[in-house]
């Protein structure tokens, strides 16, 4: 598998099938005013989607704050409930194979 890590998404939006988001995580802060500083700055908006390709699927591990506008959750770019709704019972197949010694 072919990957890049880059710094600005709307350079490559068009050229990729799966954006990971997360949260700017308040409690990872030790100085608030560092937070500050760059809360916000990674947003998904629709008019940078405007150039992604129709079958792009975008996940996030929730909870969401303001990284992914709301209008984005009723597109079908939109694959982190699903990814929530699968995590129970992917956990719950993977315990079971790890308890039962197989």
């Amino acid at each position: 598998m072919r990957f890049e890590e880059r710094e600005d998404l709307g350079e490559v939006i068009s050229d990729v099938d799966v954006v990971y988001m997360t949260r700017v995580q308040k409690e990872r802060f030790p100085d608030p005013s560092e937070y500050e500083k760059v809360k916000g700055s990674y947003r998904l908006d629709l008019k940078l989607l405007e150039r992604a390709s129709k079958d792009l699927k975008i996940l996030h591990p929730l909870p969401k704050v303001d990284e992914i506008d709301l209008e984005i959750d009723k597109t079908s770019y939109a694959a982190y409930y699903k990814q929530a709704f699968y995590g129970v019972p992917l956990r719950m197949a993977l315990l079971t194979l790890v308890l039962s010694g197989e």
